[in-house]
């Protein structure tokens, strides 16, 4: 697995930079980072969203058909139904400026595809993190994947069935999902060393609370589950 995740990094390397300048000019230019995914991948939606180290001006896009929690297989029958993205996309209300990305392990069902078909037809930029060997030779539930829909897209490399150990006949110890944390932030640390950004701080450390106040003040008119516990 740690040789995996050297692998990611170098495979990455270029498209880790455009990435990190696409989500830096929207975090400077004062907009926000609409995150994305459905099943596990809800995961790094959870991830990016509403922790220590990690950006104030994140949008998480949810409803909850697509997440496990709220039925395993019905959240695997909601993701391949079509007509689910659109509306969550459109009561996020985004706004030029903004950007979406997207973590699918396969990028074949209609939820995370229709996401970004979504994210373009408001005009915003498309980062997809996904898996690469996977979308290959997933079933195109949407007539496309969404590795041709985004603008750009980062490989977990994680191998179809998404499972790397034992080596000789994997079983177990999924990819995909350490692959997007380690991407997400090295996406993280590469914009801290360009900018200063908007980053929660632990509300366990002297000045956390005072210092997320602020934030909380300046993004929850636009992210209003920041406040509440009703998602749009």
């Amino acid at each position: 697995m740690r040789a995996h995740l050297d692998r990611v990094e170098r495979h990455n390397a270029e498209a880790l930079n455009r990435a990190c300048g696409l989500i830096l000019d929207t975090v400077t230019g004062g907009g926000l980072l609409y995150l994305g995914g459905s099943g596990h991948s809800l995961g790094m939606v959870l991830e990016g969203f509403f922790r220590a180290g990690g950006l104030a001006c994140v949008y998480p896009l949810y409803r909850p058909e697509i997440s496990p929690l709220h039925g395993a297989w019905p959240a695997t029958q909601a993701e391949r139904r079509s007509g689910m993205a659109a509306p969550v996309l459109e009561a996020a209300a985004p706004r030029r400026g903004d950007l979406v990305m997207i973590f699918s392990n396969s990028g074949a069902n209609p939820y995370p595809v229709e996401l970004a078909m979504a994210a373009k037809s408001y005009g915003l930029p498309v980062i997809a993190v996904a898996s690469g060997p996977s979308m290959e030779i997933a079933p195109a539930r949407a007539g496309v994947k969404l590795g041709e829909v985004a603008d750009l897209v980062l490989d977990t490399l994680a191998p179809p069935g998404d499972v790397s150990h034992p080596p000789d006949a994997p079983r177990t110890a999924a990819l995909s999902s350490l692959s997007s944390v380690y991407l997400w932030n090295l996406l993280l640390a590469c914009m801290s060393d360009r900018a200063e950004l908007p980053l929660w701080v632990s509300a366990n450390v002297p000045g956390g609370d005072e210092r997320n106040a602020e934030l909380l003040a300046r993004y929850s008119e636009r992210v209003p589950v920041l406040r509440t516990s009703v998602m749009g």
